[in-house]
């Protein structure tokens, strides 16, 4: 898939339930932003990117975790979820791409392989974190 700017994959956003965060933004720039929670900067400094390059994307990170690491099982006790585009059809030459949007939940999006997101044409575009999973989350 192409993308043209960059900067309309980041974004936060939020709801009454929810917040929307575009998966293009990398850990040091969520770290820097004013409007994500500092409770969800201080999970994603102790928990999540503990072990990884500050300078990876949420995308990248996302797209290869595995069920192994620490970080899954933190992103599962906050029932993360990710808005993706899924490539609808296979590709076929001369015949414009079409996507269509799906919701995974962080254990079903951790048991496709790279590979198969790849194969899928997955593109991670958005983080969807509860505040009330963020709220009772003891850190």
């Amino acid at each position: 898939m192409l993308v043209h700017n960059e900067e309309d994959f980041k974004y936060v956003m939020q709801d009454f339930e929810k917040y929307y965060i575009g998966a293009r933004y990398s850990y040091d720039e969520l770290m820097a932003s004013p409007f994500i929670p500092f409770k969800f900067k201080t999970i994603i400094e102790k928990y999540i990117a503990k072990e990884i390059d500050k300078s990876a994307t949420i995308e990248s990170h996302f797209y290869f975790m595995t069920d192994e690491g620490f970080d899954y099982r933190v992103c599962r006790q906050l029932r993360m979820r990710f808005r993706c585009s899924v490539l609808a059809s296979p590709h076929k030459d001369g015949v414009e791409d079409k996507y269509t949007e799906k919701i995974y939940p962080i254990d079903k999006l951790v048991k496709l392989t790279a590979k198969q997101k790849m194969d899928n044409g997955l593109v991670i575009r958005e983080l969807i974190q509860g505040k009330m999973s963020l709220m009772m989350f003891q850190v």
